[in-house]
């Protein structure tokens, strides 16, 4: 029996998708069972090094769609439409659907299962997250005995590319980009990166699968890199730590009765010592505490045509399985996703963490005293309170908290943001 696919893109990951499905000696003999039927391309003419079988380019993606032929359509074309609609389309003539989008997967999430839950099938989507990293079944199937406390996770790899040169070359953050640019690391338009909101998209997946209800997108607290310089990066180093971007998803106070976690997104000093600290380049990790495994780590390649489509056909060969064993399939329990309820995020004024700020100020007596004055005000303890030197007519002065109240914090720095002596905040990241 062989089961049918239909592929949406032929890109990087489109490419990689097929290339593994045309060659499939030596890998898992369900392989063999699986038939490229459709794909759907915008430029059939382009010349292409991979050789498809004839005539299955098509320019025409809803056809694929609603093909009776197809039994799983793969959505690779990224973005958020038409992916989306085609997606929708897919599952309501009855295809079980594999995608890479987790732009599409952590928006419309609630739309695109609900309807797969109603009409029977599968949608499958490992690629979303982490590249060829396993993290997405490991949620849903190896660690579902646990009570998962924390999913933390480095899962942007042009973010950690460019804050490990900025670590290993002593450069500013505006020089490494550009040169990420140059090097195809980092988009023309590096914001989905660079401000986060593409970690925001993945640790909004893994929080779902991790806690078992639905996330808000706009609920994900989200900071990106662009404030972290070559200052703060030195400061770490000389303090134990390195900077890296994490994406936070915590169960901070949750009672049998109600649920409340912490997410969020943002550069945090990473002591030297911790698993995530030596992940670097574009590796990502994702490291999940819970009881009774304790902490695990999963860490790969993040991106590329091989660690993605890896992910992607994997997802295939679960659909293709089931397909196989049951003659009518119905939602596996450990494949599907039925999370209906929405998690309760805690808000960040009640985050309780350590936090290092870097201030620039007149080089005038007392200002050291009138810092720890301020935090004292608000009930913020200090670990350190150092000048580190002067720049010009400023001196530079270097703060790290005990744990606070983020709340708590944030009135100190509004307090002084207002003194006369203080000429910037030039930084301010939370410790891990």
């Amino acid at each position: 029996m062989a089961f049918k696919i239909g592929l949406l893109g032929l890109g990087t990951v489109g490419a990689g998708t097929a290339e593994i499905l045309l060659s499939p000696d030596g890998r898992h003999p369900l392989l063999q069972e699986l038939e490229i039927c459709r794909v759907g391309v915008r430029d059939i003419s382009r010349t292409r090094s991979l050789q498809l079988p004839e005539n299955v380019l098509t320019t025409d993606l809803e056809a694929i769609a609603t093909d009776p032929e197809v039994d799983i359509v793969v959505e690779l074309i990224g973005g958020l439409e038409p992916a989306r609609s085609l997606i929708l389309q897919a599952i309501a003539n009855g295809k079980h659907v594999v995608t890479a989008n987790k732009a599409v997967i952590s928006r419309y999430g609630q739309e695109i299962f609900d309807a797969a839950n109603a009409k029977g099938v599968y949608v499958m989507f490992e690629a979303a997250v982490g590249g060829g990293i396993p993290v997405i079944q490991t949620l849903k199937q190896s660690l579902g005995a646990n009570r998962i406390q924390t999913v933390i996770g480095i899962i942007n790899g042009t973010t950690n590319y460019i804050l490990t040169r900025m670590q290993t070359e002593g450069a500013d953050f505006a020089a490494v980009l550009a040169d990420a640019q140059q090097l195809g690391y980092a988009e023309a338009d590096p914001s989905a990166d660079v401000d986060g909101l593409d970690a925001a998209d993945k640790i909004a997946i893994l929080a779902s699968l991790a806690f078992g209800g639905r996330i808000k997108l706009e609920d994900i607290h989200c900071e990106g890199i662009r404030q972290v310089s070559a200052a703060d990066i030195d400061y770490a180093d000389k303090l134990g730590f390195v900077i890296k971007l994490l994406a936070i998803a915590q169960d901070i106070e949750s009672t049998p009765d109600e649920e409340m976690l912490s997410i969020r997104v943002h550069p945090s000093f990473v002591p030297k010592t911790h698993p995530l600290a030596s992940v670097n380049g574009v590796y990502n990790a994702i490291l999940v505490e819970g009881e009774p495994i304790g902490q695990l780590m999963l860490y790969g390649r993040g991106a590329g045509a091989g660690p993605t489509a890896s992910a992607v056909v994997s997802d295939i060969m679960n659909i293709a399985a089931i397909l196989k064993t049951e003659t009518v399939p119905i939602p596996h329990p450990l494949l599907s996703c039925n999370h209906q309820h929405y998690s309760k995020i805690a808000p960040m004024q009640e985050l309780v963490t350590r936090f290092y700020a870097r201030f620039l100020t007149r080089d005038t007596p007392g200002v050291i005293g009138k810092l720890g004055t301020a935090f004292g005000n608000h009930k913020v303890s200090l670990e350190s309170i150092v000048q580190t030197g002067i720049h010009g007519n400023l001196a530079e002065i270097v703060v790290v908290t005990h744990d606070v109240k983020e709340g708590n914090f944030q009135k100190a720095i509004d307090e002084i943001r207002a003194m006369e002596s203080i000429d910037s905040i030039a930084t301010i990241l939370r410790v891990l």
